[in-house]
C-alpha cells in the first residue's frame, strides 16, 4: 500500500497546536517581538516535530496568489501608531485577519516597521535587505508625501487606514465621513441640542474626514458646536493625562462625540470620578468601535468599522496589481455603522 502523503502544516494548524493567534505565530516566525519566549520556544517545538514549508507563488485560474506579503507599520513616535502600536486593537485584527487569508493558501506575512520620522532612509535600509513586491502599509499616520515615497518604490503596494484624494494609489479605509456624518445625525435624532465635540490633539487624514461628516451631519440639523465645547485630546491615551483639565465640568454640554472611542472611553471614566452620570447628565459617543467599549459601564454608544472587510479588500486589491497588466488604482472606502449602547 502507499504510503500517504502527509499535509503540509498551515499557520493556521501551528496557531490551534500552540494555543496562540495567528498573529502571535507570525510574529514568531518573522523574528519578530511581541511574543513571550514560552509561546516562541513552543510555536518552534511543532515546527520542528510537523513541518512547515510556505508555499511559493502560484496561479490559480488566473489569478496569481500571493505566497509572501510584506506587512509594513508607519510609526509615529508622537502620532496614533506609536512605538506600541501592538497594543491597538486595530493593529491586533489587521494582522490576525491578514495571516488568516494569506493562511489560507500557505502563504506568509512578514512585518516590518518604518518610523515615520526617517521614513526614507528606513525604506531604502528595507528594501535593501529583502524584495518587497507585494505589500500592504498600516498608514494611519502617513501624509502625502510618505504615501508617495513608498508607492514610488515598492511595485505592488495597498495603503490601509488612509486616504488622500490627490494621490494615484490604492488605498483601503473606513468612510470616516458617511461614520461621523451618521453619529451626527444620531445624536441629534435623540434630542440633543447643545453638543460638544472631542477632537484628536494629533492630526491625520481620517480625522478631517470625520469632523467633515459630523459637521455636515449637524448642519443639516440647523446645530452648531460652541468654541467652548471643542474639546482637544490625546486620541491613543486611556490614562488621565493634562488635556482633561481643560474641560470645563460646570459647562458641559448634553451630549460629547468623540473622535474615536479611547477618548470616549477617557471622558466617561474622568466624569465618573466628579460624580457626573452618563448618559444623564452628559451622553458619550466614539467612533471605531474598540474591545473596552463594550466592558465599561454604561457600554459605549459608538461607530463601528469593519476591519476584516478592510483586511479582505486590501488583500484583493494588492493580488489585482499583481495579476493584471493594466491594473487601474482603487480608492475603497468601506462603510461603517452605527451600534447603539448605554452611552448615549
Amino acid at each position: 500500500m502507499a504510503e500517504k502523503k502527509k499535509q503540509k502544516l498551515k499557520m493556521s494548524d501551528i496557531a490551534k497546536l500552540a494555543h496562540v493567534s495567528r498573529s502571535a505565530v507570525s510574529l514568531v516566525l518573522n523574528g519578530k517581538s511581541g511574543v513571550s519566549e514560552e509561546t516562541r520556544k513552543k510555536v518552534f517545538e511543532i515546527i520542528d516535530k510537523e513541518g512547515y514549508e510556505p508555499l511559493r507563488k502560484r496561479r490559480k485560474g488566473g489569478v496569481r496568489l500571493l505566497a509572501n506579503i510584506n506587512l509594513i507599520i508607519v510609526s509615529d513616535k508622537s502620532g496614533v501608531v506609536s512605538r506600541n502600536y501592538r497594543s491597538l486593537p486595530f493593529f491586533d485584527t489587521l494582522v490576525s485577519q491578514l495571516t488568516q487569508n494569506v493562511d489560507g493558501f500557505g502563504g506568509h506575512v512578514e512585518i516590518d516597521v518604518l518610523a515615520l520620522q526617517n521614513l526614507e532612509n528606513d525604506l531604502k535600509k528595507l528594501l535593501k535587505d529583502n524584495k518587497v513586491t507585494d505589500a500592504i502599509v498600516l498608514s494611519t499616520d502617513l501624509d502625502q508625501n510618505g504615501v508617495k515615497l513608498i508607492n514610488d518604490n515598492i511595485k505592488h503596494v495597498v495603503f490601509i487606514d488612509t486616504y488622500f484624494d490627490d494621490i494615484e494609489a490604492d488605498f483601503v479605509t473606513m468612510d470616516n465621513f458617511q461614520g461621523a456624518y451618521t453619529a451626527a445625525k444620531y445624536i441629534a435624532e435623540q434630542g440633543y441640542k447643545e453638543i460638544g465635540y472631542a477632537a484628536s490633539n494629533k492630526l491625520i487624514a481620517n480625522f478631517l474626514y470625520r469632523r467633515r461628516g459630523f459637521r455636515a451631519g449637524l448642519a443639516e440639523e440647523g446645530i452648531k458646536v460652541k468654541v467652548e465645547h471643542v474639546y482637544n485630546l490625546n486620541p491613543v491615551q486611556l490614562m488621565p493625562t493634562s488635556d482633561l483639565s481643560n474641560i470645563n465640568l460646570a459647562e458641559l454640554p448634553k451630549a460629547i462625540f468623540c473622535e474615536d472611542d479611547y477618548m470616549a472611553l477617557r471622558l466617561i471614566k474622568e466624569f465618573a470620578k466628579h460624580d457626573l452620570s452618563v448618559p444623564d447628565d452628559v451622553a458619550v459617543m466614539g467612533f471605531d468601535d474598540v474591545y473596552e467599549g463594550q466592558i465599561i459601564t454604561p457600554e459605549l454608544s459608538t461607530i463601528h468599522v469593519p476591519i476584516n472587510q478592510m483586511v479582505t479588500q486590501a488583500i484583493y486589491q494588492l493580488q489585482s496589481q499583481a495579476s493584471t497588466v493594466d491594473w487601474a488604482p482603487q480608492k475603497c472606502l468601506v462603510s461603517t455603522r452605527l451600534v447603539k449602547r448605554a452611552s448615549l
